[in-house]
């Protein structure tokens, strides 16, 4: 079975909030940090459905409000 993961690009503006308190806000949800394409990755545990992962992005969604940060989901298998 293979594993789903949530990916998240972000991108920042100067009237926003610091880039290091937007991290801690995602650690906070369980992302970790990566190189590449993406900044910030959410590992599954197994069994997790899409559903999960529209809850989860509303999640996101409201961790972030206000902060001026946007920001990319995109979630594989």
């Amino acid at each position: 079975m293979l594993t789903m993961k949530t990916y998240l690009k972000l991108i920042f503006n100067s009237n926003g909030g610091k880039p290091s308190d937007i991290v801690d806000i995602l650690y906070g949800l369980g992302f970790e940090p990566q190189k590449g394409e993406y900044d910030m990755v959410y590992k599954w545990s197994d069994g997790a459905t899409v559903k999960d992962a529209i809850w989860f992005a509303d999640k996101i969604h409201a961790s972030l409000e206000g902060t001026g940060v946007q920001y990319y989901i995109e979630t594989t298998e």
